[in-house]
């Protein structure tokens, strides 16, 4: 029996995938969910499943820096990655040995990644993952690079009846809500009409973090945490005086404080 392992931090689509995969190989057993890179790592390490379906962006640690350390496991998975990623680097995907889905993943893209992950392990003489996940590494390294001349400096954003051009040193945190995403300075709250996972793909990830399904903080206005009486943890914030829910997903990188 072959096994698999999820790693994404969106809940949807974990659920998703599961309810599918089910459906599609139902002797596929799916061993283990994790929430973040360095849980999905631990897993793999200690369970070993024969297929890793991998977010290119998760919290702590992406999925190319999985990928990465898993060429040095003992038992490397085949790779699915999970990708926002634009046609051009969807066209790189294709001319590499392993699958990737596009999100939002419909059901007919899972099936034929089912597909090709049965061909692929059902093979005689088939390259080793090891060695299908190095050639993939190879490329899909210069592809996470590229898009780092595009990181935001300014936010167009409204302000009431104004336009106001942030820089995205004034911004405190990005919170989601419904249609559009809030904007928050020490000196007040704008609008801006862009998806926050986009968003996200903008900016950089050594000066924000996402600390909640729908908010990203800049790691510098972080004054500290705190527990309310739930038992959740909370971000202290230098500048403003609100809290913001830190979710399980995103708790590793607050161990520290």
């Amino acid at each position: 029996m072959h096994t698999a392992l999820i790693a994404d931090d969106e809940v949807t689509l974990v659920n998703f995938l599961k309810a599918e995969l089910a459906e599609l190989w139902p002797e596929l057993k799916i061993i283990a969910v994790a929430y973040n890179g360095a849980d999905a790592l631990r897993l793999i390490n200690e369970l070993s499943p024969s297929i890793a379906f991998l977010d290119i962006r998760m919290p702590g640690m992406s999925g190319l820096e999985l990928a990465s350390q898993l060429q040095a496991a003992k038992a490397t998975p085949l790779v699915v990655f999970v990708t926002a990623y634009n046609q051009y680097a969807v066209d790189a995907f294709e001319r590499e040995a392993v699958d990737y889905l596009l999100k939002p993943p419909t059901r007919e893209r899972l099936g034929r990644c089912v597909e090709k992950l049965k061909r692929q392990l059902a093979a005689d003489g088939a390259a080793p993952a090891a060695d299908v996940l190095a050639r993939l590494m190879s490329a899909m390294t210069a592809m996470h690079q590229a898009p780092a001349a595009s990181r935001l400096d300014w936010i167009r954003a409204a302000h009431g009846n104004d336009t106001r051009l942030i820089s995205i040193d004034e911004v405190v945190y990005f919170e989601a809500n419904d249609k559009y995403v809030s904007v928050f300075t020490d000196t007040g709250e704008s609008l801006i009409r862009m998806p926050l996972r986009e968003l996200l793909d903008g900016l950089d990830s050594s000066r924000f973090w996402q600390v909640h399904r729908g908010t990203i903080v800049a790691i510098k206005h972080i004054a500290g945490t705190t527990r309310d009486f739930r038992g959740r943890t909370l971000l202290k914030l230098k500048e403003r005086p609100e809290e913001l829910l830190v979710s399980r997903a995103y708790l590793h990188l607050f161990k520290q404080m």
